[in-house]
């Protein structure tokens, strides 16, 4: 019997196929393995919901950055910082941020802006002039006032003098005179410290008095109180309100005040004629100036 021939083995099957093939593939998996596990870490750090770690610093939270670090952003991020955020940078920092972004360095900082962002900026602010306070106001001593005048109503009045009636309540000038204003003597005069007081008719059985229009009087008008002395106080509006009589609050407008102050005060509301009328108008005023008499012409001979 002939001996058997042996078959060739196929090139794949050999032992130098083999020990080739597997220094190739340690070769392939170790270069595979040193890229894996290279420091390639990201410029800045973000949280799990994508957030710059950094730029979500809360309030009063000073952050401080090395020299040259490099902060990136992209358009959208969201980099807003709480109230009163200190966030300081070391010199030559760069800091990019999106389009619209507000960015504030100090100088020699480098600062990219996207497309459309508003980097133009002016000249340093000059520092504003402090402005000069006016000395306050001198008050005037007491004199009698002689002369009451709203000039954007048209009222130009004398004045009366007027007390207490039943221990408690003011009086009024008198009805055959309804153009006459009454001063409370018992209160301040014109320009002196203190509440001082007016009033007047609003109307009598002839016709309009002298307060007939006093409601309309608009804060910012001047009213002007004349005085024995020859000076003038003048009192600017500070408001004008309605009471109910049934109501009438005596300490907000008979109250003491430091600076002088005025009330005018007439009737208001609804007349009954058993009653007369149910409210009171009541102008707040205080003094703004004062004004000195005019020295007497002088007369020469001819």
């Amino acid at each position: 019997m002939a001996p058997r021939r042996r078959r060739r083995r196929p090139w794949y099957r050999t032992r130098a196929y083999r020990l080739t093939r597997t220094a190739l593939l340690t070769v392939v998996l170790v270069t595979v393995g040193v890229r894996c596990t290279g420091d390639d870490k990201p410029t800045v750090p973000y949280g799990p919901d994508g957030q710059d770690t950094v730029a979500a610093a809360g309030p009063d939270t000073e952050v401080a950055g090395e020299p040259d670090v490099e902060v990136t952003r992209e358009p959208g991020a969201d980099a807003s910082r709480g109230p009163g955020a200190d966030v300081t940078r070391g010199p030559g920092a760069e800091v990019t941020r999106g389009p619209g972004a507000d960015v504030s360095r100090g100088p020699d900082a480098e600062v990219t802006r996207g497309p459309g962002a508003d980097v133009s900026r002016g000249p340093a602010p000059s520092a504003r002039p402090t402005p000069t306070r006016r000395p306050p106001l001198r008050p005037l001593p007491r004199s009698r006032p002689t002369s009451f005048r709203i000039p954007s109503l048209g009222i130009d009045a004398p004045i009366t003098g007027l007390g207490l009636i039943r221990g408690r309540e003011l009086a009024t000038p008198p009805v055959d005179k309804p153009k006459l204003v009454g001063w409370y003597q018992g209160g301040p005069t014109p320009g002196e410290p203190g509440t001082a007081i007016a009033v007047g008719h609003r109307d009598t059985r002839s016709g309009p008095a002298v307060f007939a229009a006093l409601a309309q009087v608009k804060p910012g008008k001047v009213i002007e109180a004349g005085r024995a002395d020859g000076r003038t106080a003048v009192y600017t509006v500070d408001r004008v309100k309605v009471f109910d009589k049934e109501g009438f609050p005596d300490k907000e407008v008979y109250g003491p005040a430091r600076r002088p102050e005025l009330r005018v005060i007439t009737c208001g509301g609804l007349f009954k004629w058993r009653t007369g009328y149910t409210s009171n108008v009541v102008v707040f005023a205080h003094l703004t100036r004062t004004r000195e008499p005019r020295p007497p012409k002088s007369t020469t001979a001819r």
